[in-house]
């Protein structure tokens, strides 16, 4: 019987080689359908057999005993958060502890890379109380949605004034940092009057690091129960085709390297400051990372319960 899967994933350019065939298993037919945003409920969507999902959703849906989705260790977002710490050109702040008693805008409280962007902050002393937190989109082109999704407290942590675009607000002085996943348009043009919070963000990232021995997880790989149960085999494997198109994809940078004028030297300084198995996948090469995060969860009370990682992904942790 010939095996399927469909998942949605974002267009991210090392899975061009299983997109365009270059890398493939003999074992199942992979199908995937590149999204620009992930998918509300992949456990109840007919189209796709997984995908891509939040780290977060999905360990808060391990919390709350939700068995729908089986994660796959395989990170297939990780992202330091220092430099998605964002403020004005003419702003004074260029330190992490400098945001306490200060206003802080974001696009979604319960975010994955915004849990370990106040992760960073409470590493500097700056707790969730000593400062005012402002929820909603990043600019005019965002939609209008519920970004607080029940996690809001009065008078700390509220939907941004008149569900107006974070990056006026911060223009404006309504607000003294924004933590933004990507950054706003026209943010690396010269005059935008816009900049990371830290000006040296590379070595405040190699130094976290060195200090915690991972890159954080954003995004995992997860697929629906039924797969799993008829085909055990199927997690890692999956896994395992994304890491090698992953190393295929690096291998063609480094021989097509006029992508970007200086991306030769961008792939000598991360051999320089990052071991060679930064971005690993699997249970044991993440438990470290993956504990941290689970304590995130719980002290940002995110998760009214301390989760371990093997209650998150108790098949790989057996």
């Amino acid at each position: 019987m010939e095996i399927s899967i469909k998942l949605a994933v974002r267009d991210w350019d090392f899975i061009t080689p299983l997109v365009l065939g270059d890398v493939r298993s003999n074992r199942f037919n992979l199908e995937l359908h590149r999204v620009n945003a992930l998918e509300n409920n992949l456990a109840t969507d007919p189209r796709y057999d997984g995908g891509e999902m939040s780290l977060s959703r999905y360990a808060q849906s391990r919390a709350r005993g939700d068995t729908s989705i089986v994660g796959i260790p395989y990170f297939i977002m990780r992202g330091f958060r220092q430099h998605c710490i964002i403020t004005t050109a003419a702003s004074p702040l260029t330190e992490l502890r400098a945001l306490a008693g200060k206003r802080i805008g974001m696009t979604g409280w319960q975010d994955s890379g915004n849990t370990w962007t106040r992760a960073l902050l409470r590493r500097e002393g700056v707790e969730i109380a000593d400062a005012e937190w402002f929820v909603g989109r990043l600019s005019e082109d965002h939609p209008i949605q519920d970004r607080l999704n029940g996690f809001g407290r009065p008078g700390r942590i509220s939907t941004a004034p008149g569900e107006r675009p974070l990056v006026d607000l911060l223009r404006e002085g309504a607000l003294d940092a924004v933590f933004t996943p990507f950054m706003p348009a026209g943010f690396f043009e010269p005059g935008s009057g816009l900049r990371t919070l830290q000006p040296d963000c590379r070595a405040a990232e190699v130094a976290y690091f060195k200090e915690v021995g991972y890159m954080p997880g954003i995004h995992l790989l997860g697929l629906k129960p039924a797969i799993v149960a008829e085909h055990p085999w199927i997690p890692q494997a999956l896994g395992a085709l994304f890491a090698e198109s992953s190393r295929v994809w690096m291998e063609k940078r480094m021989k097509y390297a006029d992508t970007t004028p200086w991306i030769l030297d961008e792939i000598r300084q991360s051999a320089r400051d990052l071991p060679g198995n930064w971005n690993a996948n699997g249970f044991k090469a993440n438990e470290r990372m993956l504990t941290d995060f689970c304590q995130e969860l719980h002290a940002q009370e995110i998760t009214s319960n301390l989760l371990n990682p093997a209650e998150l992904f108790p098949g790989e942790a057996a």
